[in-house]
């Protein structure tokens, strides 16, 4: 089973390194267009919205809901009935996305004064951020309808999960950032604004990911015309477990969220050092967290609906273990050379151009999320340990603490030290949601972490510190601000190979053999 796993998690992670570098170029060219103004702070917050609601419905709580049942009829009443229930699942939520989104462009407005609080006040009282108000109600009726497409693109990924074929709906992303780049560069000059052709991207990116799924759709014969059917059985079963859903894995997505709507109220800027500090975070994320999640579930489910409870443990315990075995050096890498990323990927431009320090601002908004980057992987692996059970009710109640906690945190932290507060109390209110969905777990008796996990991970970690040594000290030798373009990207590819070196060498004396990472149980030589 692991060895499945493990080969289905490569090809969901290599497909989402793909659109992960991909989405660093598309970051890269909205930082030279815009660099960290008022007007990459407005589109950064219009795209934020059905981002997140597409993680909070889509990708969060439709996901989750919608693969173990999807499973469990795959199990137990075959293709035909597979067919027929995607049928019903689409007619249903392609009638709902589309009263959602003709209303989210109608009341775009109201969308931006809810959560752009700062700026509709300013409008209000006729203050300096007023324009960023009107900006982000217009760039909104671009922005919102990718929520449509990018749903119905989700249930069609969850359906070539289920059977299976992870590549195609890990490469789906990869025409999203390959339509924005296409747009900024070739219409950027066309609008007074820049901001306007990135939004134009997003829509024409929703488009294109939902017409490239559809022949593989159709190929595995699961293509059939939608039909409502909001009563049925199995569709009322989603219904049931996508409502408390919606606080659980997505738990993270209403967090940043809340920090948008801070940052709306802090100095220029905020917004955008979040975002890119958020998406250097999203790299390592992308690539191990959600690539173990996306394989995990329907495997779990799999072997919840066959009762094979013990292989259950031990496929959780190897999720916990591989996201260990990856996230421990990439959050310690992170915070090491981020500044060397952040100058290589953005400063460049109109990023450069501004009097501020924005490569020490979101490098330091960058070493903030790393605290939490191992809780924000782990999340993604044990809240499928109560979806893969269709326990929703649980993860909402941990989500709803760890909500309240956040906000707590954020109030603690952020009028002290701004944005970077925002940051910390993001990383650490995930930590509080990791062990929280870890307790309750032990408490059923579904998982405990292994003797054998927890020496790996001392291991993992001690190999970390000593990698994260060599590769400070190799960085602070070199004066690299004020090299060239191709001999910093040079520095950065060599302390990468260095870091990835060191970390295995360390794991090697140690004993670790990292060929046996495919097996559940993890053999050492002591």
């Amino acid at each position: 089973m692991s060895k499945g796993l493990f080969r289905s998690g490569m090809i969901v992670s290599c497909m989402t390194m793909i659109s992960r570098i991909l989405g660093l170029v598309r970051d890269a060219v909205v930082a030279n267009l815009l660099g960290a103004s008022a007007a990459a702070d407005v589109f950064l917050f219009a795209n934020r919205i059905p981002n997140f609601l597409r993680r909070l419905f889509a990708e969060g709580a439709f996901a989750q809901a919608f693969v173990p049942v999807l499973s469990e009829i795959k199990e137990q009443e075959g293709d035909d009935k597979v067919r027929l229930f995607v049928a019903q699942a689409a007619g249903t939520l392609s009638t709902i996305l589309l009263l959602v989104t003709i209303f989210g462009v109608v009341a775009s407005p109201v969308i931006a004064a809810l959560f752009g609080t700062g700026w509709f006040i300013d409008w209000w009282q006729g203050g300096p951020n007023a324009e960023k108000f009107e900006l982000a109600s217009s760039l909104l009726k671009f922005t919102f309808p990718y929520l449509f497409f990018v749903s119905l693109v989700a249930l069609s990924g969850a359906v070539m999960n289920v059977y299976n074929r992870f590549a195609v709906a890990a490469f789906t992303p990869v025409l999203l950032n390959i339509s924005i780049i296409t747009c900024a560069i070739f219409l950027h000059d066309k609008f007074s604004v820049g901001a306007y052709a990135l939004a134009v991207g997003v829509f024409v990116g929703g488009i294109v990911q939902l017409l490239f799924q559809l022949p593989f759709l159709y190929r595995a014969k699961m293509l059939a015309r939608p039909r409502w059917a909001w009563q049925d059985e199995n569709v009322k079963k989603v219904r049931k477990l996508m409502l408390p859903a919606l606080f659980g894995v997505s738990i993270s997505q209403i967090n940043l969220l809340l920090d948008t709507m801070i940052a709306s109220l802090l100095m220029t800027g905020s917004i955008a050092w979040l975002y890119y500090s958020d998406r250097l975070i999203e790299f390592p994320l992308g690539l191990f967290g959600i690539g173990i999640a996306t394989v995990i579930l329907p495997a779990l489910s799999k072997l919840h609906s066959s009762k094979k409870l013990s292989d259950f443990q031990q496929t959780l315990d190897w999720g916990v273990r591989f996201v260990i075995f990856l996230g421990i050096p990439a959050m310690v890498g992170l915070m090491i050379i981020s500044p060397l990323i952040i100058t290589v990927l953005f400063d460049h431009g109109a990023f450069k151009e501004d009097s501020v320090d924005h490569v020490k601002a979101v490098s330091l908004g960058v070493v903030a999320y790393s605290v939490g980057l191992v809780s924000f992987m782990l999340i993604k692996v044990l809240a499928p340990g109560f979806y893969s059970r269709q326990d929703t009710k649980t993860p909402v109640r941990i989500g709803i603490i760890t909500l309240v906690l956040n906000m707590v945190f954020n109030i603690m932290l952020a009028p002290f030290i701004g944005y970077l507060g925002l940051a910390l109390a993001t990383s650490m209110s995930a930590s509080c949601n990791a062990f929280l969905l870890y307790r309750q777990l032990k408490k059923e008796n579904v998982y405990q972490f292994s003797s054998m996990s927890l020496r790996f991970t001392i291991k993992c970690f001690v190999a970390s510190i000593v990698m994260g040594c060599v590769t400070w000290y190799v960085s602070s030798y070199y004066y690299w601000a004020s090299w060239a373009f191709v001999q910093q990207v040079i520095l950065l590819i060599a302390l990468v190979a260095l870091a990835g070196v060191s970390y295995f060498t360390m794991l090697f004396l140690m004993g670790v053999r990292l060929n046996t990472i495919k097996s559940v149980a993890i053999t050492e030589s002591n």
